[in-house]
């Protein structure tokens, strides 16, 4: 059943990382309290909540805690304790329940609910062990990507293949359980979609956006993405169809492959706003963040549109420095810093958001500020 959740109600996260952080701060706008639990007592989501729950994701106390003090409850990231959350969601208003979570966990079911949901995804194959994918690999051919079935982000748990040579590598993936083999695609550019959508089935998608990696991280995603107006409309309608099939209350970010003809290839789902839909903020008439908030409240959704195009850059530990350095340069720029304690090396610590009626200009913009230089 949807309820209504009404400003000065308190919102629970569970999670308290950079997402978490911007939908407390989407929610305070609309003068929500937010409560969040997180084992770090300085996480990002907890220096701008109301209640602070410093606990793991799966101790039972601490669930009935968030559950005592929240109207509502969401996460912020889909690695959380799906028997937790399934417990949790008996005690509370979890609007979007805990069956997601155990889909989007795990990259067989979520490969078998994609096509359940009618839309393509790569060939593949299931192995429990090694000895099992070296029998079933002829099924998938080379090159192929081994991954893990839990766990797994930033192109960790995974390994391409390239011939029968290279079987012996995706041995140690075996050591974390069950693993799928695909088939390598050959894509010609990678987009994303951040579908939301209430209890009562309004659905809407975010523009498309095109995402650059560098090392397996995002680097860059493009508003609107570089591809045709057949692409946009396949990419909208497939995580349209996903988001209906899941029956999602919330938002799904789903990932996809195009390929040379303009066909599309769904690679994964994400259950949580998405790095590919930081543009928003800025960019659109309505952000991930608040888009969220008003899905997982009951509230009726708003048709976003993007302002112009946008260009959002990632800044890793290593680049906060230099772009602190050189904020007085760029004044069309709008940055977003986490307030993450430490810069690690290749650690997410914030993102850059451009607006622009120039895209390539910007790219060489961001190209030659010296900050993401290799």
């Amino acid at each position: 059943m949807t309820k209504t959740i009404y400003p000065g109600q308190t919102i629970g996260i569970i999670g308290g990382g950079q997402l978490g952080r911007m939908m407390a701060l989407a929610a305070k706008e609309a003068g929500f309290k937010i409560a969040v639990l997180d084992p770090n007592m300085e996480s990002p989501c907890g220096q701008v909540s109301d209640i602070q729950i410093v606990a793991p994701y799966n101790d039972e106390t601490a669930l009935e805690e968030l559950a005592e003090v929240s109207d509502v409850i969401t996460y912020e990231f889909e690695n959380i304790d799906y028997e937790g959350l399934k417990r949790l969601a008996e005690i509370a208003y979890v609007p979007q329940g805990a069956d997601l979570v155990r889909i989007t966990q795990n990259r067989i079911t979520e490969k078998a609910e994609i096509r359940k949901a009618g839309v393509p995804v790569a060939n593949y194959v299931v192995a429990t062990s090694h000895i099992e994918l070296n029998a079933k690999i002829d099924e998938v051919g080379f090159p192929c990507i081994v991954k893990t079935a839990f766990g797994g982000y930033d192109g960790k748990g995974q390994v391409k293949l390239h011939s029968k040579a290279d079987m012996k590598q995706a041995e140690p993936l075996f050591e974390h359980g069950a693993c799928i083999a695909e088939a390598f695609v050959p894509f010609t550019k990678e987009i994303s979609v951040i579908v939301q959508r209430n209890g009562n089935g309004e659905t809407y998608c975010l523009p498309v956006g095109e995402n650059i990696h560098m090392d397996h991280i995002l680097h860059e995603t493009i508003v609107p993405a570089r591809v045709s107006e057949t692409v946009i409309t396949q990419a909208t309608k497939a995580a349209e169809q996903i988001a209906d099939h899941l029956q999602l209350v919330g938002t799904l970010a789903v990932e996809m492959f195009v390929l040379k003809d303009d066909t599309l290839v769904i690679n994964e789902l994400a259950p949580r706003p998405h790095n590919s839909g930081h543009y928003s903020i800025e960019g659109s008439t309505i952000s991930q963040f608040h888009q969220h908030v008003r899905a997982i409240c009951g509230w009726p959704l708003r048709k976003p549109a993007l302002h112009q195009p946008t260009v959002m850059v990632n800044v890793l530990g290593e680049h906060v420095v230099p772009l602190s350095n050189v904020i007085s340069k760029y004044p069309d720029w709008s940055i977003h810093l986490y307030g993450k304690e430490e810069a690690k090396t290749k650690r997410k610590m914030g993102h850059v958001t451009i607006l622009t009626n120039d895209v390539n200009k910007t790219l060489d913009e961001i190209k030659h500020s010296g900050i993401w230089s290799e």
